[in-house]
């Protein structure tokens, strides 16, 4: 990709960009702060569909690899800790998912549309509803451009928010992610990664007296 190209990209996106400069801190944390800067992918969106999506969604180069190593939850939580008295940002100290096959499904290396902000029509409502209308990103994606976008602008995503992913777990329960911080002060500041457990024979009721 031509770097006047990317030069149109940042005046049209302005701070909903993720491309290889702003990538760079994240390459950093990665593990070499000397690495050379990642080569983006050709784009794989119509110019039009980029203006037309520019104001409300972020556009993110992502890699399938930094330095050799796969860009998977599993590895960005290796990278990013689960204390945040040690560092911040980082994951919510969490270990239910260590065994999960999400855990190790990689970012394509492609750029992607990943909307900023939730749609307000969709909060409270089931997954199941909302995936015959919205493409859910990956739980990957989300952690990915989460680290990034915090480290290069400053500024959480989903700071009191969980987003709904496409991932499942071994049960089939939906993933959700998100909400950095939370706003009862409860618990302590870290990206979160939780499943939203159906209904299954298994949950029923018993008396108290």
């Amino acid at each position: 990709m031509e770097r006047t190209e990317l030069t149109r990209l940042k005046s049209l996106f302005g701070s909903n960009l993720l491309g290889p400069d702003e990538l760079q801190p994240l390459v950093s944390r990665w593990g070499n702060s000397e690495a050379p800067r990642l080569e983006p992918p050709a784009l794989n969106y119509e110019e039009a569909y980029l203006e037309q999506h520019a104001k409300d969604y972020i556009l993110v180069m992502g890699q399938s690899s930094i330095h050799g190593v796969d860009v998977t939850l599993r590895n960005l939580r290796e990278v990013f800790g689960i204390d945040p008295e040690q560092q911040e940002p980082c994951f919510y100290n969490q270990d239910w998912y260590l065994n999960e096959t999400f855990l190790d499904t990689k970012l394509e290396n492609r750029w992607y549309l990943l909307k900023k902000d939730v749609f307000e029509s969709s909060r409270a409502e089931l997954p199941d509803k909302l995936s015959k209308e919205i493409s859910f990103p990956s739980a990957v994606l989300c952690a990915y451009t989460f680290f990034a976008y915090y480290l290069y602008y400053k500024q959480p995503l989903w700071y009191h928010d969980f987003v709904w992913c496409c991932d499942l777990d071994h049960n089939g329960d939906r993933i959700y992610v998100g909400k950095y911080h939370d706003i009862d002060g409860v618990n302590k500041n870290g990206f979160s990664v939780h499943r939203h457990l159906a209904l299954r024979p298994c949950y029923a009721a018993v008396d108290a007296l």
